[in-house]
């Protein structure tokens, strides 16, 4: 599985997963996103995608570890993952350019654009990294 992580880069940015080596993926109050979230495997990648002041795809991250309890989570009803970075892009694949590329008209991220945690195809995922220069 291919999945997309959104999150603002003043917060917690690309950079900061590769200085760090890994991270829980926490703070995921969407119900949609966290059952994308359970559905995450040991492997499975991610397009790290920096939201709001950006609005960019920067990087490639994997998962490490499935889902857990959410420690910023007092009520038990959320969960996180732990990811680790596998690496930046040569270049960053901005939302406008997203948009303009014809395969990827229906990605989650155009049509569900406030979702933090989506999943990807084979082919999104494959055009988004080739855009990146890999």
């Amino acid at each position: 599985m291919y999945w997309l992580v959104k999150q603002e880069p003043e917060k917690y940015s690309f950079d900061d997963l590769v200085k760090e080596g890994k991270t829980d993926w926490t703070g995921v109050r969407n119900f949609q996103a966290r059952n994308n979230l359970r559905a995450m495997k040991i492997g499975d990648k991610l397009l790290f995608y920096h939201s709001v002041t950006e609005k960019a795809v920067v990087g490639l991250a994997e998962v490490c570890k499935e889902a857990f309890q959410d420690s910023t989570d007092d009520t038990g009803k959320w969960i996180a993952v732990e990811i680790k970075p596998l690496e930046r892009f040569a270049k960053s694949v901005a939302l406008d350019e997203i948009k303009a590329e014809k395969t990827l008209e229906n990605i989650a991220l155009i049509k569900q654009s406030r979702l933090s945690v989506l999943p990807l195809s084979p082919e999104e995922f494959e055009t988004i990294v080739k855009l990146g220069g890999k």
